[in-house]
This record gives structure tokens, C-alpha cells and sequence, in this order.
């Protein structure tokens, strides 16, 4: 029943930032586990942050303490706020919940 549309990706310089967003289409959003995952060639899917319907959080140990995953249930939107960017950030980050993916959105990290 979820649609997910991710966007703010882009291309930012290694210790910048960006910031993306995902909006979903359900009107029961604040129920729903969501989370952000990254994929580049040849590489699996990989989980970077969660966040649960009451806003406790997990994140891989490669991007602890630089990103941030947050929510707004009032605009059933999530977040992924990405700090201290680096190369190996590279990748299409996907917004996920409840056997749903978004497109993804392309986030490039240069040297």
C-alpha cells in the first residue's frame, strides 16, 4: 500500500554533507518501521540506519556518529542526515518499509 520517493541526493566533496529525504503515501506512516539502505556495482544491499514508529534508532558501525536518521510523522517523511562525508559513501541509497523500496536516490562522494 506504501509508495516511497527518496530524494537530496547528489554530489558533495569528502567531509561535506547532505541530507535525504523520503516521503511515503500511507496515512498510517507513524505505525511503520522505516529505514535507509545503500547499494553500489556488485555489492549487496546493505542496512545504513533504522528508525522504529517510536523513534529508537540502529546504524551500521560504518556510519555511526556521522549520519542521523530521523522522522516527521506529521509530514510522514524520514530522514538521513549524512555528516563527515567519504568516498566510500558512494552509492544509491534506498528508503525501505514494510517489503516496499523506493527508486533510490544517487548520493556521489568525491575526493
Amino acid at each position: 500500500q506504501v509508495q516511497l520517493v527518496e530524494s537530496g541526493g547528489g554530489l558533495v566533496q569528502a567531509g561535506g554533507s547532505l541530507r535525504l529525504s523520503c516521503a511515503a503515501s500511507s496515512s498510517i506512516f507513524s505505525t511503520y518501521g522505516m529505514a535507509w539502505y545503500r547499494q553500489t556495482p556488485g555489492k549487496q544491499r546493505d542496512l545504513v540506519a533504522a528508525i522504529t514508529p517510536t523513534g529508537r534508532t540502529n546504524y551500521a558501525d560504518s556510519v555511526k556518529g556521522r549520519f542521523t536518521i530521523s522522522r516527521d510523522n506529521a509530514r510522514n517523511t524520514v530522514y538521513l542526515q549524512m555528516n563527515s562525508l567519504k568516498p566510500e559513501d558512494t552509492a544509491v541509497y534506498y528508503c525501505y518499509s514494510r517489503s516496499t523500496w523506493g527508486e533510490g536516490t544517487q548520493v556521489t562522494v568525491s575526493s
